[in-house]
């Protein structure tokens, strides 16, 4: 397909599927049940990690997570009591069990704490792969039990991290359809990753463009890349075409 007829193609599913009508059905929905900052970037994130598979299961399973945190998720991980967390030991979603949500509750709770909250963690002069390679250790800050570590992506062993990138999506991008929330000034737009799936991959290697078979870091990178030459500006408005031309009928 000639670069001008992709490019357009590109814009119109993106402009098809960045609507809010897409935002029932995607895992997107779960934090635009909130306002403040700190409920949208905890719930997005906690539904971000546990958006793999099914997507009606991982709907279901951050809509009970939010009620079993009171559907108020800054105050409860500020404010839990030891009962509020033994509430949460019914929690499962695939491998995430109730030992991972309560790691990652005390991680956010710490990180809120004393660090700032999850944006800190991404400010500073580095670029957006530096600030990924180590996001897992500025996460993990205080210690986890081992099967923990799994849960966050790392992208120096080869992982896409599509389940981080969707979330930084969601946070960063700034636009004025409604679906992502733009509420973060420590990243542009411009230095996003596309959040890589097995959906996106197949249609950007059926479009031609992406050739690497793997849906590893790398792909993330060269995807990016041609991605970045059709708008330098906003280059992950196109995860709307890719993934909507992959899974919608």
């Amino acid at each position: 397909m000639k670069s001008t007829s992709l490019h357009e193609l590109l814009e119109e599913k993106y402009r098809l599927y960045n609507c809010l009508d897409f935002i029932e059905l995607d895992p997107i929905s779960i934090p635009h049940q909130f306002s403040s900052k700190e409920d949208i970037e905890i719930s997005g994130f906690l539904t971000a990690i546990i958006s793999w598979g099914n997507r009606k299961s991982i709907l279901n399973n951050a809509s009970k997570l939010m009620k079993l945190m009171g559907n108020a998720p800054f105050d409860f991980v500020l404010n839990h009591s030891d009962k509020d967390l033994i509430n949460l030991q019914s929690f499962v979603h695939r491998t995430f069990n109730d030992t991972d949500l309560l790691a990652f509750i005390a991680c956010l709770k710490s990180i809120y704490l004393s660090q700032g909250g999850l944006e800190k963690l991404f400010t500073g002069n580095q670029t957006l792969e530096e600030k990924l390679s180590v996001f897992p250790s500025k996460f993990f800050c205080i210690e986890v039990p081992d099967r923990t570590y799994k849960h966050i992506a790392k992208i120096q062993k080869g992982s896409a991290a599509k389940r981080i990138n969707m979330f930084l999506r969601w946070m960063v991008r700034k636009d004025n359809k409604g679906v992502d929330f733009g509420i973060w000034n420590s990243i542009s737009p411009s230095e996003l990753f596309i959040p890589l799936d097995v959906h996106s991959g197949r249609i950007a290697r059926s479009l031609g463009l992406l050739n690497r078979k793997q849906d590893d870091w790398q792909a993330v990178k060269l995807l990016t890349d041609k991605l970045l030459t059709f708008d330098s500006k906003d280059p992950i408005k196109y995860d709307y075409a890719l993934f909507g031309m992959g899974i919608m009928p």
